[in-house]
């Protein structure tokens, strides 16, 4: 990623931390015979973290969508290249998670209501398959659903991103990502990022001018919902 881009990207993130507050969980990992066990925590909650010996720096956000497969529900294997050539949404969420449970009728709307410009919705659970299936049957969600149970971490890793959830993605048809909403997103974050988004795809904006504009967004519409005593 060039400085230009990597400051661009970093400046939209941050814009959107600041809104982040309480409205995500935590993920922590316990290894067993069945895979991974996930278990939530507020991170409100979250007690310190003990000192410990200075780490590596962690990766940044990339500056397109990483390489990874995952299986869907029938176990079909799929990369987030299987997608390119339309701007994607990648959200991570889980069963257990309530804001991520209260975020997909927003996704399910904004596939549908981006149907023309090819808008695609690919969620990403970090979740057990069978939980994933009954909810996904449950919420009637259309869009593609790929199971983190296996291989979902590391997923998480490609992105440069804490483990927390809900997350979501926003990539251009280019597979290159325009900005990344840490959080429970919102209606208003949604319909600003995608419009930046359409820009990029119709030539109207650069990426790092489009960055600019969704940091500078995301912060003013995480003051406005502050001050209205939104989460």
């Amino acid at each position: 990623m060039s400085p230009g881009r990597s400051a661009a990207l970093s400046l939209a993130v941050a814009g959107i931390l600041l809104g982040f507050g309480t409205a995500g969980f935590l993920l922590s990992r316990h290894l067993g015979p069945a895979g991974p066990a996930l278990q939530p925590a507020l991170l409100a909650s979250a007690p310190p973290a003990p000192a410990a010996k200075a780490q590596p720096e962690p990766p940044s956000v990339p500056d397109r969508l990483p390489d990874f497969s995952l299986p869907d529900l029938s176990g079909a294997p799929h990369h987030l290249a299987d997608w390119r050539g339309r701007p994607l949404a990648v959200n991570f969420w889980a069963t257990w998670c309530d804001p991520c449970r209260r975020e997909i009728p927003l996704l399910k709307e904004l596939r549908r209501e981006n149907a023309k410009s090819r808008l695609e919705i690919v969620g990403i659970a970090l979740d057990y398959h069978d939980s994933v299936q009954k909810f996904v049957r449950e919420l009637g969600i259309e869009y593609p659903v790929l199971v983190g149970e296996k291989g979902g971490y590391e997923a998480v890793a490609a992105f440069g991103v804490d483990a927390v959830l809900p997350f979501t993605v926003f990539a251009d048809a280019e597979g290159r990502i325009v900005t990344l909403k840490i959080g429970e997103l919102h209606r208003d974050e949604a319909t600003f990022i995608l419009a930046r988004l359409s820009d990029v795809g119709a030539g109207r904006l650069s990426l790092a001018a489009a960055q600019d504009q969704i940091a500078d967004g995301m912060r003013r519409l995480a003051v406005s919902r502050a001050a209205a005593g939104r989460e």
